[in-house]
């Protein structure tokens, strides 16, 4: 399907462009030490958040892994309560003892994000077979990066979703690495990922995760078809992080990947290939994007404020939401 709201089309645009900016002032800010916990960036991977996220309702719910500011803003989360909650204050989403990678926001029905790899993809998973139930009609959605399939809890998950016909949505974000390895030392030469869920008996599909457009398109029919009972879904979207695994930086001095590579990728960037779209559609003018750009601006100022003049924790808050009570 193309998409030919003018709305929807700008709204993908702004909210791309605002995981963008949070991002980039999140590196910017990082050397002042005032963020004591360890980011992961997702500087080119907009698309994939931004499009799947816009096919949710407000009662779906999500989760994710350690890179997953993009998801977190995308599924409505506060901005505010996740700049607070990288600068550890007590304002922050998780009370400001998750940090970067721990955001949990309830009310957005963003579920929580955990650094150990694949460890969401069984909570979604239970948390769709106790939606269904309790009779509940909403669609669960688990982002992860490729090499969360390496772990056995990603086969035995999909073979419990598969079986109880549970409305999940595994997207896998392939980045091609992790951390410094490529592919080829992980995995065997020639299988793509989206295969292996397909041998689990589930609907795979794969796309270009740097194409808003693609992704809105599966994400939109995959969704609609898990909402009509059809069981899980996979997606596999391919993409490129710019910045290193962990950190604020550019890594590249490291020899793990090309520099040609990583200029290629940075030549499909979403956000560029978005704003030639929509420019030359006539879908926006150039004051359309700086008003939207100085809008994202001035949000970003404000919460960066509210972060920092925010209250650290008080003692007695130390094991609340810590334990069960």
């Amino acid at each position: 399907m193309i998409l030919t709201d003018t709305r929807i089309l700008q709204e993908l645009y702004r909210r791309m462009l605002q995981i963008r900016k949070v991002e980039e002032k999140i590196a910017e800010l990082y050397p002042e030490q005032e963020m004591r916990c360890p980011v992961h960036l997702c500087i080119g991977q907009e698309a994939i958040p931004v499009g799947v996220c816009a096919n949710l309702l407000a009662e779906d719910c999500v989760l994710s892994a350690h890179r997953s500011h993009g998801h977190y803003l995308a599924k409505g989360g506060n901005l505010n309560a996740m700049m607070a909650e990288l600068y550890g204050k007590k304002t922050g989403c998780s009370g400001g003892k998750g940090g970067s990678m721990h955001l949990v926001d309830i009310e957005a029905g963003f579920l929580g994000s955990t650094p150990i790899v694949g460890s969401t993809i069984p909570i979604a998973v239970g948390v769709a077979f106790a939606s269904v139930s309790r009779g509940e009609r909403r669609v669960v959605v688990v982002f992860f990066g490729e090499a969360a399939i390496e772990e056995g809890v990603f086969h035995e998950s999909l073979n419990f979703a598969a079986l109880k016909k549970l409305p999940v949505l595994f997207v896998c974000e392939n980045n091609l690495y992790s951390v410094y390895s490529p592919l080829s030392v992980r995995q065997p030469n020639g299988r793509e990922v989206y295969t292996l869920a397909k041998s689990h008996g589930i609907a795979s599909y794969h796309g270009d995760g740097n194409d808003i457009f693609e992704v809105f398109n599966l994400a939109q029919e995959a969704t609609a078809e898990i909402r009509q009972g059809g069981g899980p879904i996979f997606l596999e979207f391919k993409t490129y992080r710019w910045l290193e695994h962990c950190g604020p930086n550019l890594d590249n001095h490291l020899g793990y990947r090309t520099r040609q590579e990583f200029e290629e990728w940075k030549r499909r960037c979403p956000l560029k290939k978005k704003k030639e779209y929509l420019r030359d559609k006539k879908l926006m003018c150039d004051s359309d994007f700086d008003r939207i750009a100085s809008e994202i601006d001035a949000e970003i100022q404000s919460a960066v404020r509210f972060a920092k003049e925010s209250s650290f924790p008080e003692e007695h808050l130390l094991l609340k939401h810590v334990y069960a009570p």
